[in-house]
Order: C-alpha cells, then sequence, then structure tokens
C-alpha cells in the first residue's frame, strides 16, 4: 500500500523533523526501520511520530554497533538521521561509510543549520532557524514583539517535510543513475524557502517589512480574524474582490458605504466595521451563514475541535491509530493509496533477517550488548 511501496529506509532515531520525515516515509508506504539508543524509554505517552515502522535499540557507541547500522544500510534504499553535523561521522555511520557499503544509498540528513556554514556545530531550536531565516520577523502584532508559530515551520515544514522531498527526489535519481547520495535539509534553508511569496511581494513593492501592515498578516480587514459573540473567532480570507463582495453582502454591510477594498489607510476603520458586525452572533450562526460559499470563511477549530468538523469527517482528514486520534497520511493517491497506518513497535528476529542479519548474529549482537 502506498506509492513508496517496497522503500527501505533506515531511521537514525532522533526528534522532531527526523522522525517526522520517516512518519511520512511510512505514511506513504516505505517499510522503515527505526534504530533507537539502547535502553530508550518511550515519552510516557502515545509517539505519533513512531506510527509506521517497527524499532530496533542498537548501542552506537558499542564497538559492533555501527556494524549493524551498515549491515542494514547494504539492504536499505535510504537512510535519514537528524545529528548534529559530524557525529555520524565520528559514530563510524556517516555518509562515507554508508555509501562505501551500499552506493545506491540516499542518506538524508536534517540539522538546524545545515552540514557547513559558521553556525553548523551551534545548538538552535525551530524558533531560531526561522528567526534567521526571516520567517519570524513578520508574524505578530504591529505593537508587539513577534509570535512563534509553535514549531511548525522550522521542524515541520521547513525540516521534516523538506527533507522527506529530498529523499524521494534522491531515490529517483539513483533509479536513473544507480548511484546514490547525501541530502542536507537545513531548517533554516526550509524556512527560508518558504518564505518565498513574500520575497516577491517585497520585491514588487506589494510588502512592507513591518508587522501587521500587510496583505498577508492580519492587517487587511479581509485576511484576517475576529471575535464573535461567543468569544470564539472566524478566520476570513475574501482576498478577491467577489469574495470580499459576497462577504460584505451576507453580514449586511453595504460595500457602498465602505472605502475601496484595497485602501490601506482605511483597513483600521473597515476592520473595526466588521468586528463589530462579527461580535453579534455566536461563532457557529455565523458558520451556518457563512461556511461554503465564496465569503471565504472559516471556523477557527482548537486541536480538539477539528476531528469532528464535518469536512474533516467526510475526507478522514484525522484517523484512530492505537486508539489515538492523529491526522491521517496526506497527499492522497487514486491508484496506490496508503495503507491506514499502525502504531509501531519492536522489531522481530524474522523481521531483522530480512534486513540481512542472521539468527547467530542477531544472538551474539544480543550477548555483547551492541543489540538490545
Amino acid at each position: 500500500m502506498g506509492p513508496l511501496q517496497g522503500v527501505r529506509v533506515v531511521e537514525l532515531a532522533s526528534i522532531g523533523p527526523g522522525p517526522f520525515c520517516a512518519m511520512l516515509l511510512a505514511d506513504l508506504g516505505a517499510e522503515v526501520l527505526a534504530v533507537d539508543r539502547p535502553a530508550s524509554e518511550g515519552p510516557g505517552w502515545p509517539a505519533l511520530f513512531g506510527r509506521g515502522r517497527r524499532r530496533v535499540a542498537v548501542d552506537l557507541k558499542h564497538p559492533d554497533g555501527p556494524g549493524v547500522v551498515l549491515d542494514l544500510v547494504a539492504g536499505a534504499d535510504a537512510l535519514v538521521e537528524g545529528f548534529r553535523p559530524g557525529v555520524a561521522e565520528r559514530l563510524g555511520i556517516g555518509p562515507e561509510a554508508c555509501l562505501a557499503r551500499n552506493p545506491r544509498l540516499v542518506y538524508g540528513r536534517v540539522t538546524g543549520w545545515g552540514q557547513d556554514g559558521p553556525l553548523a556545530g551551534a545548538a538552535g531550536h525551530d524558533i531560531d532557524y526561522i528567526a534567521l531565516a526571516g520567517a519570524l520577523h513578520p508574524i505578530g502584532p504591529a505593537d508587539g514583539p513577534p509570535a512563534p508559530p509553535l514549531n511548525l515551520l522550522g521542524d515541520f515544514g521547513g525540516g521534516g517535510m523538506l527533507l522527506a522531498l529530498g529523499v524521494v527526489a534522491a531515490l529517483l535519481e539513483a533509479g536513473r543513475s544507480g548511484r546514490g547520495q547525501m541530502v542536507d535539509a537545513a531548517m533554516v534553508d526550509g524556512a527560508a524557502l518558504l518564505t518565498t511569496q513574500l520575497h516577491e511581494l517585497l520585491a514588487a513593492g506589494l510588502w512592507t517589512d513591518r508587522r501587521a501592515t500587510n496583505l498577508l498578516d492580519g492587517a487587511a480587514p479581509f485576511y484576517t480574524v475576529y471575535e464573535t459573540a461567543d468569544a470564539r473567532h472566524l478566520a476570513v480570507g475574501a482576498l478577491e474582490p467577489q469574495f470580499w463582495a459576497e462577504l460584505l453582502e451576507r453580514i449586511g454591510l453595504p460595500a457602498d458605504d465602505l472605502p475601496a477594498q484595497l485602501d490601506r489607510d482605511a483597513w483600521p476603520l473597515v476592520r473595526e466595521r466588521l468586528a463589530a458586525v462579527f461580535r453579534t452572533r455566536t461563532r457557529d450562526e455565523w458558520c451556518r451563514l457563512l461556511e461554503g460559499t465564496d465569503a471565504c470563511v472559516a471556523p477557527v477549530l482548537s486541536l480538539l475541535e477539528a476531528p469532528s468538523h464535518p469536512h474533516n469527517r467526510a475526507r478522514t482528514t484525522f484517523v484512530e491509530v492505537g486508539n489515538v486520534t492523529q491526522p491521517a497520511p496526506a497527499p492522497r493517491f487514486s491508484r496506490t493509496p496508503s495503507a491506514h497506518p499502525d502504531p509501531g513497535g519492536p522489531a522481530s528476529h524474522e523481521l531483522l533477517a530480512t534486513w540481512g542479519l542472521s539468527e547467530e548474529r542477531i544472538a551474539r549482537l544480543r550477548a555483547s550488548g551492541a543489540l538490545a
């Protein structure tokens, strides 16, 4: 099941973007074997990023530990890791060692700063990477500091998603050339890539380098969030003139009584007019009037509410895996659909044998402590 069926991936377990990338590949049908640290315990809650794959614990500091990874790599199509630059090389499982063992291997790496550059060896987190990329500065109120967009832009959009794309692209190329390569996915690069449209608008003179003064940052009355009578919120995205006109008609504001849609000087006044109207009804009352129309309005749903929305339910956008509600695999494929994911779990001896480890070798590795 899934378009990546038949592809084998070794995941050197890490946090954040690495497991997210491995989850995406598993969701798309790849057979992913995660290599954990020995005696590594789970977080004490369902590890959703671990779904769809089997796990084996290897002591990479044991003399025989790196050899286990190289044995697994020999039968793999790709490897993904999220160590700091140089760590995998010191362990003896860097790109050079792995490609020597399997010249067709795609070696995917994800870091915050990248494999080179003056910051490559420094610690950091999502907020730091998106700050340096210029992706944090535009988000937030005009009279306050930038607002962190959770860790969605760096870890997942600019990191794990970018690595998954890089791995799949390199697998396609390896299928033609018969040669593998290293993929360097840096979250600072990926976060910068996500701002491409903003740079386009900036170059065209359609964007100012100040928060809450632009078309898409909440300043425009037709692209912002409004509070409703029950202290909930609506997202309004009526960018195009015809959508803006429909919104005004449906909420009962005559367009002739308002300034032109793109009159930036009038935006604060128009926002106040709309805010007053939206405060007259509850969120769900407005949804009954506006959802499904070209007014481009949607309720701002919480994480708990989103799975129950009729549209999400109709598309099975969320699924139950191990009795835990979580987002379903995406995107969707007409001929090779992804399977319903399973929660994942430990690898059996039989599975490890299919990766090239004999029963005798597994027993020796367990006895020596290299394999838990």
